[in-house]
């Protein structure tokens, strides 16, 4: 099948990202894993940051500088100027769209604190933000006409030279390795917190497969080190207690019923807080009932009616136990905006490294961050996909993975892949989680490694070819092995603590390290980790090599 722009990823960045790529006379596809529906943006449920006022310079200054000091040194301040500078407009698309903010007595749209932020400035839709913008997004790009291609599992890109020509895919319906020709391609598929298993407010099928897809691809993953802890999930299920309960006045209190720490500091700060706490024996609740239940019920339906469904709390009367998450990735493609290295390829959302969010991410910025640079990323290949034809397709790299395939059916396995995946998620929370050392860090790589070997000799259980959820499961842990390993080996080469990153062996932020790790997968299994160049010097070294 021939498209002139494919998007990978249904989440906001993806969606928006679809609607920009189309025009009335090009066909545009968006895939999707699963079912189009599914996302961690519909998931989000704190807000999106925005000054409403394009010309009030003094706040989009101050929005800009508190996301460069939430960075913590690591922050691109040109990617992050156009994020802020393009948020009002954003907001304003949205509501053209369908989106309908909450709104206060005079019309104007409400707007609540979040933690890091030194304004009100973050927009919601109560405490469903994601899956109202969601929601809107599909609605739109539905309008639009743009053909959805859900339960397609991308295996790699299909490439020519120096240009993307396509991608490869699994249709999970059936097993098939499918191709889908393009002139650009979109990627937009999801950060990687999932792989903490049973430990983040991820689904476990956000294994971070696109940016495995882009390792074998050649391309740079960037930050891999920085995993964002949210401070509050739910005990026993994970569920994310958004920011807004703290942004409405929620106190965190521990198990002597006391307040230890500034609820709206940053979410490295009071995830370390949390824990810190926890270690020390004592349990953590969000205590909410001084808003009282017309309140809750108000500003946070949906987390009143979760904590009621899922643990038998009655937020109004009872404290709700809590705990650390692993829930956004700050690492991901290394990008400039949007684009990488491989004409015709374009990252955007949580899977793209572009410096916006450096080496901490502040609360409200992930759903700006999707849209603004979705949208940015559909205008491109749009432009690319009208100024380029077609490149060929390799079909060698098709029958690799027809054959890889082949293989996963072929045999019987001994092996528990499920046990594997969920000591997978118990190693990284323990080993590779809100607090590490060189010692954590060296046993649990040497334990990937020894996982990352048994992966390729798992097999399916189940030989049915009709969506066949072993299949899934055993390409999503080997993508997932893959990143840990260089989520590992970054976290090894970053010695110090900064931001979401923090080494009890390094506790101090060191001015060595005021710079980006890149990895690049040499050949399966060997990663190279190096300092990011500058981007001068990388234009200057360029300069001499051409004129060699």
């Amino acid at each position: 099948m021939i498209y002139d722009v494919i998007v990978v990823g249904g989440g906001i960045a993806g969606l928006m990202a679809a609607i920009e790529a189309k025009n009335e006379n090009n066909k545009v596809a968006l895939i999707t894993k699963g079912n189009v529906f599914k996302s961690n943006s519909s998931m989000a449920s704190g807000g999106i940051n925005a000054v409403l006022d394009p010309n009030n310079t003094k706040e989009i200054n101050q929005h800009i500088n508190d996301t460069l000091i939430s960075g913590k040194g690591l922050g691109n301040k040109k990617a992050i100027t156009y994020m802020c500078k393009q948020a009002s407009k954003i907001v304003n698309k949205l509501v053209e769209y369908g989106v309908e903010f909450d709104r206060n007595e005079d019309g104007t749209i409400a707007q609540r604190p979040f933690g890091g932020g030194s304004s009100n400035r973050t927009c919601y839709v109560g405490d469903k933000t994601g899956s109202a913008i969601t929601m809107a997004l599909i609605k739109k790009a539905k309008a639009k006409g743009i053909t959805f291609l859900p339960n397609n599992y991308i295996l790699n890109l299909a490439k020519y030279q120096d240009r993307v020509s396509g991608v490869v895919s699994l249709n999970k319906d059936n097993s098939q390795v499918m191709i889908y020709s393009s002139k650009a391609v979109i990627l937009a598929g999801g950060g990687y917190a999932g792989i903490y298993r049973g430990f983040s407010t991820n689904a476990p099928d956000y294994t971070g497969d696109l940016l495995a897809v882009a390792l074998r691809a050649g391309l740079y993953l960037k930050d891999m080190e920085f995993v964002q802890f949210h401070p509050t999930g739910f005990v026993k299920t994970n569920y994310l207690v958004t920011e807004a309960a703290r942004g409405e006045g929620g106190y965190l209190v521990n198990s002597d019923g006391n307040r230890f720490v500034n609820e709206l500091d940053t979410r490295d700060k009071v995830a370390r807080a949390i824990l810190k706490e926890q270690l020390e024996g004592k349990k953590v609740f969000m205590d909410l009932r001084h808003l009282g239940v017309e309140k809750i019920q108000q500003k946070l339906p949906s987390l009143y009616n979760a904590a009621l469904n899922q643990t038998g709390i009655n937020l109004a009367e009872e404290l709700l136990e809590i705990k650390p998450v692993a829930h956004y990735t700050m690492g991901g493609v290394d990008v400039n905006m949007t684009k990488c290295e491989l004409k015709g390829l374009y990252v955007c959302g949580e899977m793209a490294s572009n410096g916006v969010h450096g080496a901490n991410r502040l609360g409200g910025n992930s759903l700006l961050e999707g849209c603004v640079f979705g949208e940015l990323a559909g205008i491109e290949a749009l432009k690319f996909s009208q100024e380029n034809e077609y490149s060929p397709i390799d079909y060698n790299t098709v029958i690799k993975d027809i054959e890889m395939i082949d293989f996963i059916f072929s045999s019987d396995t001994t092996k528990n892949f499920n046990a594997i995946r969920i000591n997978l998620g118990k190693t990284l929370f323990e080993k590779v989680g809100i607090i590490k050392n060189e010692l954590s860090l060296t046993l649990a790589f040497d334990y990937i490694k020894y996982l990352r070997q048994i992966s390729y000799t798992l097999h399916c259980i189940n030989k049915e070819k009709n969506n066949n959820v072993e299949l899934t499961a055993i390409l999503e842990l080997r993508n997932a092995l893959e990143i840990s390993e260089a989520i590992i080996l970054s976290a090894l080469k970053r010695k110090e603590s900064r931001g979401a990153h923090f080494r009890e062996d390094f506790p101090t932020t060191s001015k060595e390290y005021d710079r980006s790790f890149v990895v690049k997968e040499l050949k399966k299994g060997f990663f190279k980790i190096s300092f990011k160049e500058n981007d001068i010097l990388k234009i200057i070294k360029n300069l001499f090599i051409n004129k060699e």
